[in-house]
């Protein structure tokens, strides 16, 4: 069996992570009082002993623009002297030689920070150390510099696909296709995420199949062939006139009363409908100074923020239909579902704290608790919420699945029986979840006779769920035998 390569970044030991540690102390002793130059140095070393360290590189570009004063470009002369030392980056990377590409990329940027190519070359080097978010980290602030250059664009939208960040790629791929019309590559990433995020928003599989009917703004090749051309045009462009006029009227109030928090919040939700996030953000935004940080506007900008997460989540979700194995997606998936929660439970408890004898939010806390793994505080979150008529039956669906997973199957066992007398006709896929639950809890804790029963309830209403037709079958052939 072949060994896995080991990676070529240095392994510190706790006496070298003291002296680097040591360096960077002194590095911002130093440059606080104005000696930029001996800091930038030993910003340097940290950054050869500690490549990986994102830390000393952000200081190293902050300190490089403090003493430039962020100038606008670099001077002609800073481009020569660092003709030496590009050649030096071009050979290490055609030997992939990636820490000789850091050390020299940053010699670099000390002297010329807006220099793109290096840029590029040190994400390259980045990448080829699996060190993909410094790689983002430095192609982004490339982008500060050329915010429209097509080759720092696509090298950053394939970087943004890499993390799941299908949203942000989605937007860079449209702006190179726009800039290289003939560029293949971005034709296709715009036009294949652009698709996958009408697909998960909306569910339009049967859309593209040609059996569905097309919401409005999405339209099947099939329907397109045969509706006149003309329809959609007109739709699209009063849609867009019904916009035009919202804004304006809502813009209108703003500036006859600064201080309006509502109109803020429906000038956003305007931006949000039409799926203009970075608008509505803007607006939030502009809205807190003068309304005093209103806790309405602070609050739907906290869920704006994880907007484009979801999207990503739900982009994730539709690549895996096709590709059920792909590592790397489920490995994304995992993370944004995980960066969700932790957001949305932020973002529900600021709400509980705010208004503690609305149930709802207690209930929302419990959930993302649940999800977290923190099982005793969910429980007590959830214990609270079901005192709620709408929410008993969910509260008790997930009090059963906490104390399951706290190896309490009696308690888990008493929610769940109870939640089934609590949940309504629409909730038919919770009742299937909590029948399967019951059925495979009785069954683990010897009581095959009341698993079956369950079981058989369960296949009642759907014999392909989760193979219980299957499992039944089992229990009965294990019960006969006993």
């Amino acid at each position: 069996m072949a060994e896995k390569p080991t990676s070529p970044l240095p392994k510190l030991s706790a006496e070298q992570r003291r002296v680097v540690a040591g360096q960077y102390e002194r590095a911002n002793q130093v440059v606080s009082k104005g000696n930029f130059d001996y800091g930038i140095q030993l910003l340097l070393s940290c950054c050869k002993m500690d490549p990986a360290n994102p830390t000393y590189r952000n200081t190293l570009r902050k300190t490089v623009r403090a003493k430039l004063k962020d100038q606008d470009k670099a001077s002609w002369t800073a481009s020569v002297s660092t003709l030496s030392a590009k050649l030096k980056v071009k050979a290490a990377l055609h030997k992939k030689d990636y820490l000789k590409v850091l050390e020299v990329g940053e010699e670099i940027l000390v002297k010329n920070p807006w220099d793109v190519g290096t840029h590029l070359a040190l994400a390259e080097g980045f990448a080829g150390l699996e060190l993909i978010d410094l790689a983002i980290w430095t192609l982004e602030q490339a982008r500060q510099v050329k915010s429209t250059d097509a080759t720092v664009n696509r090298a950053l939208a394939r970087l943004y696909e890499r993390r799941g960040k299908f949203s942000q790629a989605m937007t860079l791929w449209e702006m190179v296709r726009k800039a290289c019309p003939s560029d293949l590559e971005a034709q296709h990433k715009a036009k294949d995420l652009a698709a996958s995020a009408t697909i998960a928003k909306g569910n339009y599989e049967g859309v593209i199949a040609g059996t569905a009917k097309s919401p409005a703004g999405f339209t099947s090749p099939q329907a397109a062939d045969a509706a006149d051309e003309e329809e959609p045009q007109k739709e699209t462009s009063a849609q867009e006139d019904r916009l035009a006029r919202e804004i304006a009227q809502m813009q209108g109030r703003l500036q006859a009363d600064p201080a309006n928090a509502t109109a803020y919040l429906h000038l956003a939700a305007i931006y949000r409908r039409a799926e203009q996030f970075d608008e509505a953000r803007l607006i939030l935004e502009k809205g807190l100074g003068p309304t005093g940080n209103h806790f309405q506007l602070a609050i739907e900008l906290a869920d704006l923020q994880i907007q484009p997460l979801r999207r990503d989540l739900a982009l994730t979700e539709e690549k895996l239909r096709s590709q059920p194995k792909d590592k790397d997606l489920l490995r994304i998936h995992g993370q944004l579902q995980k960066e969700i929660n932790l957001r949305e439970l932020d973002y529900h408890r600021t709400k509980a704290d705010r208004f503690p004898n609305e149930l709802s939010h207690k209930f929302e806390v419990g959930v993302r608790l649940y999800r977290a793994g923190q099982y005793d505080e969910a429980i007590r979150e959830l214990q609270a919420a079901r005192n709620s008529p709408a929410l008993h039956g969910q509260a008790l669906y997930y009090l059963g699945y906490c104390f399951k997973q706290r190896n309490n199957w009696r308690l888990a066992q008493r929610n769940f029986e109870e939640a089934l007398t609590h949940l309504t006709p629409k909730d038919e896929a919770v009742r299937k979840e909590v029948l399967f639950q019951l059925a495979t809890g009785y069954a683990d804790s010897g009581d095959l006779a009341r698993a079956i029963d369950l079981a058989y309830e369960l296949a009642n209403m759907d014999f392909a769920y989760r193979d219980i037709g299957k499992l039944a079958d089992d229990w009965q052939a294990k019960l006969q035998k006993a």
